[in-house]
């Protein structure tokens, strides 16, 4: 009777063992399969600029791949800020500074944590083709019948808006004004106007794709009414190192170029997906991206 209960005794040790076994295999198989960002959610705000939805949606692809569930929502200017500073979002990069969000920052920045510029070289400014003869802001008024008194803008709340509206008092532009609409009715208007050969100023900033389609240049602004070179900045809400380390490495992380901005918005300009283009973009740029992942555990 002894003799069998060690049997029976020793079968259940040996089951036991290989199912704990089994068990151990099957956690170290999840954790290889499980990422860092698994079961989080997070949440990047953006202007609805063609600037701002490459650079959104390229940091947006790579945080999905490391296992976050992203949500990517266009805001106006005032809203994104806002948004970031009581931390109904998560973050945003695409703050230009110190000029064109200037204000928003100065309203915003004791409520949100600055992790610096992800690109450098932005600028703002009245554009027009190279082939229009003038040179500086405050010739404008020459062109005043032909251009109807009248400068192409973009989204009222946009900050490249109120400069403009500024340049026109500056510049005693007595009669101009800024039409407002938004950056794809601009870009459509000046596509429109170049394939006419016929004049047109818009408000215009870059990075963009415009500067790689057609042949512009800024106009001159001797009363510095659009500031100087600007850069585009990355915020984040108060918390979120403490409550996503990883997704906020990650966002302390990214930097790129003008260069690699445009090539971004011109596909999508040709009629790519932004997510599509965003994930090309990542899949040519390992390098790149392995910069911004570097010590993300």
């Amino acid at each position: 009777m002894l003799k069998n209960t060690w049997k029976v005794f020793g079968i259940v040790s040996i089951l036991s063992m290989v199912l704990l076994l089994a068990a151990c295999g099957n956690s170290e198989e999840g954790n290889e399969e499980a990422t860092v960002g698994s079961g989080k959610e997070i949440e990047l705000v953006y202007v609805n600029w063609d600037s701002e939805i490459a650079s959104t949606h390229v940091v947006g692809n790579v945080l999905e791949d490391l296992g976050y569930e992203v949500t990517l929502t266009s805001l106006g200017n005032a809203a994104m800020w806002e948004a970031v500073a009581n931390g109904e979002a998560d973050g945003m990069v695409a703050a230009w500074l110190p000029g064109t969000h200037g204000d928003l920052y100065d309203e915003h920045k004791d409520n949100l944590l600055d992790l610096g510029e992800n690109l450098e070289g932005a600028k703002i400014g009245l554009v027009v083709p190279s082939y229009m003869e003038i040179d500086s802001i405050g010739d404008l008024p020459e062109y005043g019948d032909e251009l109807g008194q009248k400068i192409t803008g973009i989204d009222s709340g946009a900050g490249v808006v109120a400069a403009a509206e500024q340049s026109v008092k500056d510049y005693g532009l007595e009669g101009w004004e800024v039409q407002t609409s938004s950056s794809g009715a601009m870009t459509t208007a000046l596509g429109e106007a170049i394939d006419a050969e016929e004049p047109i100023v818009v408000t215009g900033w870059t990075p963009h794709w415009k500067f790689a389609e057609y042949d512009l240049k800024y106009l001159e602004d001797p009363e510095e009414t659009f500031g100087g070179e600007e850069i585009i900045g990355t915020m984040v809400r108060e918390g979120l190192e403490e409550d996503l380390p990883n997704a906020y490495k990650v966002l302390d992380q990214f930097n790129w170029t003008t260069e690699d901005m445009e090539g971004v918005m011109l596909e999508v300009n040709e009629g790519a997906d932004p997510e599509d283009a965003a994930a090309d973009w990542v899949e040519a740029n390992q390098d790149k991206v392995s910069e911004w992942t570097e010590g993300v555990e």
